[in-house]
């Protein structure tokens, strides 16, 4: 039986070293006093590191306590657009999801239509899910699709209630499958400089997981 498990992860585990520098450690400690309500990371692509660790469809979703989300979002309009990157979160405040409503799409077209796809490391909390039935009953030119490596908490009746309420909403829930996880690999993750791309390696038990969420997801919706 497959479960989620919250815990702080070592900061190995996040894709940094366990050994980061004392001074790096101070400045990030003021970087976030000085930016209440949260701290968001934006960019175009992520380290290969931490796509390994937290997009990984796992049993035990250990030390795997942010939340990783790659965005294509393609705008129909009188300046047809296609805009990616993605975004991560500190879980102690805002979560991707909720970021990418405040600071994303408010600089996309008004009044156009824009088909979202969001490729996320686990699915959204309760808090999360309701923000997206709001954000879509609002927006009618929205148009998201959610991919999802894993099912985050799936057990919790109030979690099983609100990913229905996604799907009522109109969003499109699918789990990953192993060309999707290629798919971010390619698109969002940064290869090393002067080096030719690395092909993407499938984990050992990518598609057991997948097959498993996908009937879970089946079985709640």
């Amino acid at each position: 039986k497959m479960a989620e498990k919250q815990e702080e992860p070592s900061n190995a585990q996040n894709g940094e070293p366990d050994n980061a520098e004392e001074g790096e450690g101070k400045k990030k400690k003021v970087k976030r006093e000085d930016l209440p309500p949260f701290e968001i990371v934006t960019g175009e692509r992520l380290p290969a590191i931490f796509f390994k660790f937290q997009f990984r469809n796992v049993e035990y979703s250990s030390g795997r306590n942010k939340t990783f989300l790659c965005y294509v979002v393609e705008t129909q309009g009188k300046e047809p657009a296609t805009r990616r990157g993605y975004l991560e979160d500190e879980h102690a405040a805002a979560h991707a999801e909720m970021a990418f409503f405040n600071t994303i799409l408010p600089t996309c077209q008004a009044g156009a239509r824009h088909d979202v796809t969001w490729y996320v490391s686990s699915s959204p909390c309760v808090t999360c899910a309701q923000r997206i039935c709001e954000a879509l009953s609002k927006n009618k030119g929205l148009r998201l699709t959610i991919m999802v490596g894993r099912l985050f908490m799936w057990e919790e009746p109030d979690m099983q209630a609100a990913l229905r309420s996604m799907k009522e909403a109109g969003c499109k829930l699918r789990i990953m499958k192993p060309q999707d996880f290629e798919y971010v690999w390619k698109n969002f993750v940064e290869q090393e400089e002067g080096e030719e791309a690395k092909s993407f390696v499938p984990w050992e038990d990518i598609q057991e997981n997948f097959l498993y969420y996908e009937e879970k997801l089946a079985e709640i919706l």
